[in-house]
């Protein structure tokens, strides 16, 4: 019965929280790295002008803020480089995409789905920092982790 019980628990697996950060940040930072915001820098002469601007600072601005988050923060939070102000950049990007411009819809043609999910994510990487796979922990020395 123990046995089982171990099994079901997956106590075979190693607990390492830092191995999940490096694993969250990687994943997270290069997809929307590669899927948004990679794009947007690409395209933004062709594009600018028509981008959402729920914050009323301009199309290009707005498309600006957006390359800065989904491209230099994504950068930044992959490696592990100012991990918390990368993330905190791309939770201040995603809330603007769900809160403003999806208008928190999560089921409708206009779901904000994909930001709320990306939101989550990037929040638990601001309050937990990049860990000590990082760049942060090796330059700084801890990575911005207290515990």
């Amino acid at each position: 019965m123990k046995t089982l019980l171990k099994f079901l628990r997956l106590e075979f697996l190693p607990a390492s929280a830092d191995l999940a950060l490096i694993i969250l940040r990687v994943w997270l930072g290069l997809t929307i790295l590669l899927l948004h915001g990679l794009d947007k820098l690409l395209t933004f002469s062709d594009k600018a002008a028509g981008f959402p601007d729920p914050l009323g600072v301009g199309h290009p601005i707005s498309m600006g803020l957006a390359i800065f988050g989904e491209f230099v923060c994504a950068v930044l939070l992959t490696v592990g480089l100012f991990g918390r102000f990368a993330a905190l950049g791309l939770v201040i990007n995603m809330s603007v995409a769900f809160f403003l411009v999806h208008k928190m819809a999560l089921t409708d043609p206009f779901s904000g789905e994909l930001a709320f999910i990306y939101l989550a994510g990037f929040l638990a990487l601001l309050i937990a920092g990049p860990g000590r796979f990082s760049l942060d922990a090796t330059i700084f020395k801890g990575g911005g982790r207290k515990s």
